[in-house]
């Protein structure tokens, strides 16, 4: 009988940790500004009221709530008012950005990226998208870097694919300054977040890719993908 207690009180203690509000509470202490989105009905659509919202779930719950925070007595605050809130991450500035990609495309592109580098950091999967944070970057810096991408191949690239430079995929998105990206244990329209590579503890956490480097391996997986975008194919 103490046997089936302690793994009760176990299984307690662990859902406590999974809810919207220890997350939340997880993530500021990684320094990252994290605030209450909106939900999704039984129909997954957004509690938005707004017909065919274009970020279901992705946006704040309340219009006026635009400052996200990493103070850990406004998230209670919040997370009380709201114990089932998803918890979204206000990507950019001092925070962490983001590139996401459909499942399929993503899961080519994080093997490229273990075979060249970079070292990837965090990926959130939900049933259709992979989404890879990266270090912070302003939009001067994705200007720039994508403006080297469309002169220069791909540096990590096999030699044997010549000199062809591929192209991003074109499903690719970009969460920067003044984006969000939902974090787990959220559910979206599109089903429930999960972390396929967590972050470390929040006292060791993992360092941040570059999203110059990320998006360098990116093209790389666009060309070496079967029919790639360098020989024309649009996917």
């Amino acid at each position: 009988m103490r046997e089936i207690r302690g793994k009760q009180h176990r299984g307690e203690q662990h859902r406590a940790r999974c809810t919207p509000r220890a997350a939340a509470l997880d993530y500021a202490r990684r320094g990252w500004p994290v605030l209450p989105g909106v939900g999704t009905g039984l129909d997954g659509r957004c509690l938005c009221g707004q017909s065919g919202c274009p970020a279901p779930v992705v946006h704040p719950g309340t219009p006026e709530l635009l400052a996200a925070t990493a103070d850990p007595s406004m998230i209670q605050w919040w997370w009380e008012a709201r114990p089932a809130a998803p918890v979204l991450l206000a990507t950019g500035g001092a925070a962490p950005c983001a590139l996401s990609l459909p499942l399929a495309t993503g899961r080519r592109a994080l093997r490229t990226l273990d075979r060249l580098g970079p070292r990837t950091g965090p990926v959130l999967a939900t049933p259709d998208r992979l989404t890879l944070l990266v270090a912070p970057y302003t939009l001067a810096e994705l200007g720039e870097t994508l403006c080297d991408l469309l002169d220069e191949q791909v540096a990590d690239a096999p030699a044997a694919e010549g000199g062809t430079p591929g192209r991003l995929p074109a499903s690719l998105r970009f969460h920067g300054p003044g984006g969000y990206v939902t974090l787990p244990p959220s559910w979206t329209g599109a089903g429930r977040v999960g972390w396929l590579r967590a972050p470390g503890p929040a006292q060791r956490p993992h360092r941040l890719p570059a999203a110059e480097h990320v998006l360098q391996a990116l093209v790389a997986a666009e060309r070496l993908a079967p029919g790639g975008r360098s020989s024309g194919r649009q996917a």
